[in-house]
């Protein structure tokens, strides 16, 4: 029997394609300091490490490599990965600190040649989707204008108020959790943070107070049915608005929780509110406009009263680009941006306030973020009944990243608790024996 030519080529094709990305992956990957796999599009796998791999990374197309080589960044492997060129096998978060060795990888000339004649030679097969749910950067000018704003935080928190339910926790909080021990649930663990800010803030029934960026509601309906106060929450959510307003009728909380689909630049009045509360909201407002937000916040608080801002910070200053940064920007938080706890408090003052205490979360976000990303990853089915596959794989790269960059230290969480400076007693006990008591 006489083999066909055509499948003769074809064969021969794929061995020297399956060289090629030996050559492009072995100087790429020698020093990765993991022991992996590479499984390649036509059915080929590569050990490397040693041991027995941890994760093995499934290329789907060679066009992958051939990214990866030209563009020489490491953000395209999690483009792959969210349109699904890519996928990842096995533990996510070792494979996620590849970031950090192709961020240090330094190769001699001779050898970044070698690689890009290679991935130069490989085949592509066809055109390669692109992702159809990505944020174009746009131009800085219309950056966190009211409409772009609205559109921005849309991307994120419109995806489906069936998603999110499957991962949070009973009371629908998306921010970080506050565990007195690592065995909470999370759902006592969200719990113990909603009462966390209403200790904080010291709130009294008859109070009034605004929380900025309410997201479904979660605390202003606790810090009104526990805590007896009149709250207000605005929101750019329309889909986290329509949840609040449900979720305020069906509590019984009408005419003491209200809520507004809106920007909090637009909130008129001055000295409206006895305490304001911002939690993981300022992190979409811009380093450019923390002035507005903190000169807004100080407008509507009255003389005597407390703001909490509650959210999350980064180890350098201003917003670097970098794959991560970019990775955030395209897929996750539009628009978003994090400076150093340092910064946010200078701009604070600025502002006018007087700061009464610090508080660092760092290792509760990490650990609410191993809950939602464990949750998600056990009702993956049903979640692909609400998002696209696109939006799934999204999350649980986000999810596994976020937590490893909270354990390592990259970023932080802080509540920041402030008053308006003034010539009088302080706001607060002298202790902070009361939130704990």
């Amino acid at each position: 029997m006489v083999a066909d030519t055509r499948d003769i080529g074809i064969e021969n094709a794929e061995r020297v394609d399956t060289a090629r990305a030996r050559r492009i992956l072995e100087p790429l990957l020698h020093d990765a300091n993991a022991a992996l796999a590479v499984r390649l599009w036509n059915g080929t796998t590569l050990e490397f490490g040693g041991e027995r791999p941890r994760f093995t990374l499934a290329l789907h197309d060679a066009h992958v490599l051939r990214e990866l080589i030209l563009t020489r960044d490491p953000l395209c492997l999690a483009d792959a990965y969210v349109r699904g060129a890519l996928d990842v096998g096995g533990n996510l978060e070792a494979a996620l600190a590849l970031k950090d060795h192709f961020a240090t990888l330094r190769l001699p000339a001779f050898k970044k040649f070698v690689l890009l004649v290679n991935a130069l030679a490989l085949r592509r097969r066809g055109a390669v989707p692109q992702s159809g749910r990505r944020w174009s950067a746009g131009s800085l000018l219309l950056r966190h204008s009211h409409d772009r704003d609205r559109k921005a935080i849309a991307f994120h928190y419109d995806v489906s108020n069936d998603f999110y339910p499957l991962w949070l926790d009973e009371q629908m909080v998306y921010s970080c959790a506050y565990f007195e021990n690592t065995g909470d649930s999370l759902e006592q663990a969200q719990r113990n943070k909603l009462d966390h800010l209403c200790r904080k803030l010291r709130l009294a029934p008859g109070e009034r107070l605004l929380d900025i960026g309410c997201g479904w509601g979660a605390l202003l309906c606790w810090a009104a049915r526990h805590y007896g106060v009149d709250a207000h929450g605005v929101t750019l959510s329309r889909n986290q608005y329509d949840y609040t307003r449900r979720r305020v009728a069906e509590d019984g909380l009408a005419g003491r929780v209200t809520v507004e689909l809106g920007d909090y630049r637009d909130i008129a009045g001055a000295g409206r509110f006895d305490k304001i509360a911002s939690v993981g909201m300022f992190e979409h407002v811009g380093l450019k406009n923390l002035p507005i937000y903190f000169a807004t916040a100080h407008r509507l608080l009255r003389d005597g009263g407390l703001f909490l801002n509650h959210g999350i910070t980064h180890d350098r200053e201003g917003w670097p680009d970098s794959a991560g940064t970019r990775f955030i920007n395209r897929y996750v938080f539009p628009d978003g941006e994090l400076d150093t706890v340092g910064n946010v408090q200078r701009a604070m003052e600025r502002a006018g306030f007087e700061i009464w205490d610090v508080e660092g979360l760092r290792p509760h976000y990490a650990l609410t973020l191993r809950h939602w990303g464990e949750r998600l990853e056990r009702r993956r089915l049903e979640a692909l009944e609400h998002v696209t596959p696109e939006v799934f794989r999204t999350w649980r790269l986000y999810m596994a990243a976020c937590s490893h960059e909270f354990e390592q230290g990259g970023v932080g969480v802080y509540q920041i608790l402030v008053s308006k400076r003034a010539k009088a007693p302080p706001p607060v006990p002298l202790t902070r024996r009361d939130l704990y008591s």
